[in-house]
């Protein structure tokens, strides 16, 4: 008897192993497309740092009566266009069921061929260019855009500074940064204004000549919605040749790379961007209060916060994509990707940003926009206005 039950009882211990290991649980994937390295690597660490923290809180979703184990499967796509198939490809050869991302319109651009190619929808957190979701049925997202954006900036210019003439820098070849001064020029010439417009090359390091540039001009106003490497130089030479006039830019420059650039310095640089702190609403405040607690007790995750506990606004987007994802999982009732591509038009979710709900094309129906300033002298945002097009 006893030759009979310890080889049962060694089998019920494997078992029993096997299961608390956790290896026989449901698991879901979730792929996030994000820059941690090139000219927005900064601002892909933060905005997938909200992803993560989401993660952390809700690491469970139940779809279809089932609960799954949600397994975040990141990769690099490195800020470039070039790289962009490479890092969407082993999305799909995860088996991932939604994407998450990008920051930065350009490689979600590129990947999007990928993401069809392979029946698997894509949520985009902060990407403002409307090709990203034009003619396509995979492609989402839960920001505003940049015609609406642009537009927000021009009427905020004419609003508060009384502007004239504007002068807006971008870089060659960049679709968010030429996409997003185009609808601001746009804008701006509506309401009587008149623009100067340049562009500057890739590998662009000195930025003396555009700066001086614009002061020539009479600029009552500088546009420059660039990456936040890119962002620091304009800004550290603005603050070099005394330039004046207001800075505006776009979602992109709510980082801390813009803070601590303009820290000590004399600039007055204003940003649009999706998210501020300040609310008193319970699901905003219990964010705010749980995610900079987060950044505290993480090395890792403080240091891609840019190594302080400042809330940017694409944390808090990537943490609404994180939910949003999950309740069109779960609307769908079914984990295979084109299930959840037929979820998503349907998928409603109240986040820390507001109410997210797409429209016929897959884009978010926003429209508002919140402006804010760098106080110079403590390195900190400052909440200037809730901004919406005339």
């Amino acid at each position: 008897m006893r030759r009979f039950l310890y080889p049962l009882i060694m089998l019920l211990a494997a078992i029993t192993v096997f299961s608390c290991s956790g290896k026989n649980e449901n698991v879901i994937k979730i792929g996030v497309y994000e820059p941690a390295s090139g000219d927005n690597g900064a601002g892909g660490k933060q905005e997938t740092l909200g992803i993560q923290y989401a993660n952390k809180l809700t690491p469970k979703v139940e779809i279809g009566g089932k609960e799954y184990q949600v397994q975040l499967e990141i990769v690099d796509n490195e800020s470039s266009n070039d790289k962009a198939v490479t890092a969407a490809s082993e999305l799909v050869s995860k088996g991932v069921s939604v994407v998450l991302g990008s920051y930065g319109s350009g490689v979600s651009i590129a990947a999007s061929d990928t993401f069809a190619n392979a029946d698997i929808p894509a949520i985009g957190v902060t990407c403002t260019n409307p090709q990203v979701t034009q003619g396509n049925s995979h492609y989402f997202r839960i920001c505003f855009l940049d015609p609406f954006q642009g537009t927000v900036l021009a009427n905020f210019a004419v609003d508060n500074f009384k502007a004239k003439k504007a002068y807006c820098l971008a870089k060659l070849g960049d679709d968010y940064a030429v996409g997003l001064c185009n609808y601001f020029m746009e804008a701006f010439k509506k309401l009587g204004g008149e623009c100067v417009f340049e562009t500057f090359p890739d590998g662009t390091s000195d930025f003396a000549a555009y700066v001086a540039n614009a002061k020539n001009q009479g600029a009552d106003v500088f546009f420059s919605p660039v990456s936040t490497e890119a962002a620091a130089l304009i800004i550290e030479q603005a603050n070099t040749q005394g330039l004046s006039v207001p800075i505006l830019a776009g979602d992109t420059w709510d980082s801390n790379v813009i803070l601590g650039a303009a820290k000590g310095s004399n600039q007055n640089i204003y940003v649009t961007t999706f998210f501020v702190e300040g609310s008193t609403e319970k699901n905003i405040v219990d964010f705010v209060n749980g995610f900079r607690n987060y950044l505290n007790t993480d090395a890792t995750a403080k240091t891609n916060n840019g190594g302080n506990d400042e809330i940017a606004a694409v944390s808090a987007m990537g943490f609404d994509a994180y939910y949003t994802a999950l309740e069109a999982l779960k609307n769908a009732g079914s984990t295979k990707s084109t299930d959840v591509m037929k979820a998503l038009p349907s998928t409603k979710y109240t986040g820390v940003s507001g109410l997210i709900e797409f429209d016929a094309t897959g884009d978010a129906k926003r429209d508002v926009a919140y402006v804010k300033k760098v106080n110079t002298s403590t390195g900190k945002w400052e909440f200037i206005a809730v901004q919406k097009v005339k």
